[in-house]
């Protein structure tokens, strides 16, 4: 039973977790659940807090309003979060130590001091570990950082405490992977998805540790075994996954299929969200670095990435959108990339090494590459590799830098370039021998080298 609060008229609830809210209207219980429990399973009725806080002055439904317009990951995101938390500030008060301290992480959050959201997410996790949602908070702030241990601390720091929830396990298989741990990844993702078989997470966790482990015709097969409960998803998880279905065809040589799903399930799902757009950008980049002929799918993305020119939310999104715009022949990529360098050095705190000594080399080695000045594509993405972890993102969703890189020392054709190229190609190959692509790639460059006969078993 709800129990009124000794100091106030609100009233204590509970969400479907089992952590205690303080709520003014009972009728937001709902709303909040549909949002703790559908930011969880990446299910869109997570959306449904907003109604909430039209008529809730709660201060933890003020900080969830404020954390989904920051997940709007656009440049006028904090804005828009600002009156949410400014309400969650003034009735701080009368929270919860829990709520107080998830208002405190969604603050620093939008201040841009993304290290103190990462330790007070990674304090919740000690001290009320079925606090989810600031679970995979924190696992975002990692996964954006490229900090792939924490990811795997948070997660394993709730796991004790709430083993129960399917979800969990998916965040913990996606913290295993990232840190290279497979067997253990794939163990998590699978334990999830007997829990649950529509935990979309999971699946996305285990088609990584396949694609990792060059599975590609088993990750194929699983991942459109699925591919069935991806309903009632949020735009990036859905078409996020069908992204990953879209790598394994065009691996293993179905570029056309990978091209009808890129158009009836990639892109068009919410063409103006930032991870709808860098997913289209990455995978038509993919698909023509793999021989597809695209046609003007690119100018299409083009159209809403005008206006991402100043965004800066992550160097990691930056990079994809100045990489669409400049092979859809935009002049926009070069306001985009003087916006980069001029923010670099203004850049938070804990981010501004990733702008400067990483984002800015390869936004101009993306815009050559795109523009087919090859030596320079070579030189801005090869001082930037090295450390491309840092601006974040998954490594699958790096790779695409190295698959351009790639594409740019095989294309100057130079001895050095070539020798540069097998180097890491046949490092792939071995990694994956059931891929098509990768095969076709090193047999070109050693025909190049002057080795036909290795090319001839490529």
């Amino acid at each position: 039973m709800p129990s009124a609060s000794p100091t106030s008229n609100t009233v204590r609830h509970a969400d479907s977790l089992g952590n205690p809210l303080t709520l003014d209207d009972a009728a937001s219980l709902p709303l909040v659940d549909d949002f703790v429990m559908g930011f969880i399973s990446s299910e869109a009725r997570a959306v449904n807090l907003l109604a909430a806080t039209e008529h809730d002055a709660s201060p933890i439904v003020q900080a969830y309003g404020a954390t989904l317009h920051l997940f709007a990951e656009s440049r006028e995101a904090v804005a828009n979060a600002r009156p949410f938390l400014a309400r969650a500030r003034e009735q701080a008060a009368r929270a919860t130590p829990r709520e107080q301290r998830y208002i405190a992480a969604i603050e620093a959050w939008a201040d841009g001091d993304i290290a103190r959201a990462i330790a007070l997410h990674a304090e919740q996790a000690r001290e009320h570990p079925r606090d989810l949602v600031s679970l995979k908070l924190g696992q975002y702030h990692c996964f954006n950082t490229g900090d792939c241990p924490g990811m795997l601390r948070l997660a394993l720091a709730v796991l004790p405490h709430a083993a129960d929830v399917p979800y969990v396990h998916g965040m913990t298989a996606f913290g295993y992977e990232q840190c290279h741990l497979m067997r253990e990844a794939e163990a998590s993702a699978r334990h999830a998805i007997a829990l649950c078989r529509k935990e979309p997470w999971a699946h996305h966790a285990l088609a990584h540790v396949m694609l990792t482990e060059g599975r590609l015709a088993e990750g194929l097969a699983f991942m459109q075994s699925v591919s069935d409960t991806w309903v009632g998803l949020n735009s990036f998880m859905v078409t996020h996954n069908w992204w990953h279905v879209a790598l394994f065809l065009i691996d293993l040589g179905r570029g056309d299929e990978a091209l009808a799903v890129y158009d009836r399930h990639a892109w068009g799902v919410v063409k103006e969200y930032s991870q709808d757009q860098i997913g289209a950008v990455s995978l038509l980049a993919r698909l023509e670095l793999a021989g597809v002929e695209v046609g003007d799918r690119w100018d299409d993305v083009a159209k809403h990435l005008l206006q991402r020119q100043a965004d800066h939310v992550l160097p990691f999104l930056d990079l994809q959108y100045l990489y669409g715009l400049a092979r859809a022949g935009r002049p926009e990529a070069d306001t985009l990339l003087a916006n980069i360098e001029a923010f670099a050095p203004h850049a938070p705190a804990s981010t501004r090494a990733a702008w400067q000594r990483v984002c800015v080399p390869a936004a101009h080695g993306l815009r050559a590459h795109a523009r087919g000045d090859l030596a320079a594509a070579i030189d801005g993405l090869g001082t930037a590799l090295p450390r491309m972890i840092e601006i974040g993102g998954s490594h699958a969703q790096r790779d695409l830098f190295e698959q351009v890189y790639l594409d740019a020392l095989v294309r100057s054709g130079t001895e050095a370039t070539l020798t540069g190229a097998q180097g890491i190609l046949q490092q792939q190959v071995n990694g994956q021998p059931e891929s098509l692509r990768l095969r076709r790639q090193a047999a070109k460059v050693y025909r190049q080298l002057g080795l036909p006969e290795i090319a001839a078993r490529s």
